[in-house]
């Protein structure tokens, strides 16, 4: 589906890579059945988020194991996942390509029995809620999707096969410059309605990525009265038309200044003081905020757009690759990836066994929400949150508590790329 927008692209593109990550294996670990003169190659097709040098590096030394890391971009992963499940092992992405990989039948069920840490996994992809007031959230939420039912289709009674294993998420909201935009109150304030406000006018950057930037503008229509919808994760053709005639417009008014591609370049916009709102992911906050610049990822009171990571297994893959794909799986469970990955603002789904690999400083700051008692460091070794700060939107509970919508691919997913489109290049 979203082959037919190849200039699209959205977090997977977000992180540097060129092409095809090969990091040769180090001396043998202790996977069971592996044998150092004859080492099993696992091909993983995924995203720039995850495959990653030094997760490739860690994971080849602790299971003795050659890793074949191949990060691409949203249309690509698409294609290939759906159509050439030869190419690849295992398939990292995110929930809203579930469906359409199932319906392909380019993955296979994974059996929960050989998931060491599967008992380990909270409650928001088994029952859809991190905590009993929590908000479910409309369109893809992982619930509705990770478990194969006896007919085959996918829902959310508990069968023992799953179609991914969940691993990395996180809630993505808007970016704001403090300087220029007052700081406000988490839930009670910021609000994404701001990304439409008059003030702002020519300094709003938006992502160049129809399956988020959609929900963006929707949540922000919605936010300042403009229009609602009946159900904002599965949009109706009547309200997709109706939202692009509303932003088509502000755009002609010179409302956006600009569309990103890439974590990097949104973070240009921000500095160089082109934009001072617009659509962000963690990293950039952290990116900017690093290098001392006051820029707050809002918390909206209207709830957040949400994301989860997807690890699937190839309908072909089999034997020993097999078993090398599920001890793969197993050790992002383990707990050192987890920590490594929350260092860019990301969590993983069993949070406890991580966090004896982060100092009581990043738990605290991370997951509960609390001030840092100490400058913390990012993936990249440099300072991103500074003694004192807080992460704006709490604890890791209050932050999945409070989710609007699911990254989703809607039935009316092709028509609203079209409107997208237009809007591109209007």
């Amino acid at each position: 589906m979203e082959s037919k927008l190849e200039s699209s692209m959205t977090r997977r593109d977000f992180l540097k890579t060129t092409g095809t990550l090969a990091v040769g294996a180090l001396t043998a670990g202790y996977g069971p059945y592996i044998h150092a003169e004859d080492k099993v190659t696992l091909r993983v097709l995924g995203t720039h988020v995850t495959l990653q040098t030094e997760l490739c590096q860690r994971a080849e030394q602790e299971l003795g194991i050659k890793l074949v890391f191949e990060p691409r971009g949203d249309a690509e992963l698409l294609e290939r996942g759906q159509h050439n499940p030869d190419s690849f092992d295992i398939y990292e992405h995110w929930s809203d390509a579930i469906n359409l990989l199932w319906k392909s039948k380019s993955i296979q069920p994974i059996d929960t029995k050989r998931l060491t840490y599967w008992n380990e996994i909270n409650n928001l992809t088994k029952t859809g809620k991190i905590s009993p007031n929590a908000k479910i959230g409309v369109g893809d939420a992982p619930v509705k999707i990770i478990h194969i039912q006896e007919d085959g289709s996918l829902g959310t009674t508990e069968t023992g096969k799953i179609s991914f294993m969940p691993y990395v998420h996180n809630v993505d909201a808007f970016g704001y410059n403090t300087k220029i935009i007052p700081k406000a109150k988490a839930y009670e304030e910021e609000s994404w309605g701001w990304l439409l406000d008059e003030p702002w006018k020519g300094k709003v950057t938006l992502v160049n990525a129809p399956t988020i930037a959609v929900f963006d503008l929707a949540l922000a229509a919605q936010a300042k009265g403009l229009m609602t919808f009946k159900d904002i994760g599965n949009m109706t053709r009547q309200e997709i038309d109706k939202l692009f005639d509303i932003v088509l417009k502000m755009k002609e008014q010179g409302h956006f200044c600009s569309l990103w591609n890439s974590v990097p370049e949104s973070v240009e916009f921000f500095k160089q003081g082109e934009a001072v709102i617009g659509s962000m992911f963690s990293p950039a906050i952290a990116s900017l905020n690093g290098e001392g610049m006051a820029v707050e990822y809002a918390a909206p009171k209207e709830g957040y757009r949400a994301w989860y990571g997807v690890m699937c297994l190839s309908a072909k893959t089999k034997g020993r690759e097999q078993d090398a794909a599920y001890e793969y799986m197993n050790w992002w469970l383990s707990g050192w990836a987890g920590a490594f990955i929350s260092r860019q603002g990301y969590y993983i789904s069993n949070a406890s066994r991580s966090k004896q690999h982060m100092s009581e400083a990043e738990w605290a700051y991370w997951y509960e929400g609390k001030p840092a008692t100490e400058d913390l460091r990012g993936t990249d070794g440099n300072v991103s949150v500074r003694k004192g700060e807080v992460r704006n939107g709490g604890s890791y509970e209050q932050r999945f508590s409070n989710i609007h919508v699911w990254n989703t691919v809607m039935p009316e997913y092709d028509y609203s790329v079209q409107r997208w489109n237009e809007f591109l290049f209007a």
